[in-house]
């Protein structure tokens, strides 16, 4: 039986100590902070019109990105989501407002399928745990780095912003070589920007 190397073992347990503060915080205080990450969001982030915006539906006690994604649309934003296709990728489905929403598994919800599939410039980032130099830790099973990882091989250079609630921070998260750091992590308390994320620029 193959054994896990120690980096991914440190990320394991920093990631289930992470989503265990998530899991404790109250419904009324994860309802108020992403109210809060919403408007820091909206005053921190500048778009191009029409430029693709990726976030996500939120499952468990996942931030609820829906305000900052309703109010980034009203700005002129497209959106999509991201729909699990098999073990090992993820696409973005167009999320447009007359859209139904469907089950695209492990709980997650997106766009049907005879949405239009679009490369987004500008992703909202799920995580389990941050740090303050832009390093993420995901849920495990690497949906997003792939994703990134392909964005990338076609010549895109979207723009990463991490969301979270401030009770995922740890220390330090330790990287690997092919990890691509954030630039920028959205909490309830803020924008913390690592880079540019002023894409009208």
């Amino acid at each position: 039986m193959q054994t896990q190397s120690p980096i991914k073992e440190l990320k394991k347990a920093l990631r289930l100590e992470a989503l265990a503060r998530r899991d404790a915080l109250s419904a009324d205080y994860r309802s108020n902070a992403s109210l809060q990450l919403a408007t820091h969001g909206l005053s921190g982030i500048s778009l191009q019109p029409g430029e693709i915006v990726s976030g996500f539906w939120p499952i468990r006690s996942e931030v609820d990105l829906r305000p900052l994604l309703f109010a980034l649309r009203d700005k002129g934003a497209r959106l999509c989501l991201p729909v699990i296709i098999d073990k090992q990728t993820i696409i973005f489905r167009e999320l447009t407002q007359d859209a139904p929403m469907i089950e695209t598994g492990f709980g997650t919800s997106g766009p049907p399928d005879d949405a239009p599939v679009v490369d987004p410039s500008f992703m909202l980032v799920p995580l389990a745990a941050f740090d303050e130099r832009g390093h993420r830790i995901g849920y495990g099973a690497g949906y997003y780095d792939r994703a990134i990882a392909r964005l990338l091989a076609l010549g895109a250079n979207p723009t990463l912003l991490g969301v979270a609630f401030d009770c995922q921070k740890v220390e330090i998260v330790p990287d690997e070589p092919h990890d691509v750091p954030l630039e920028a992590i959205l909490t309830e308390s803020g924008l913390r920007s690592f880079g540019s994320i002023d894409k009208a620029n």
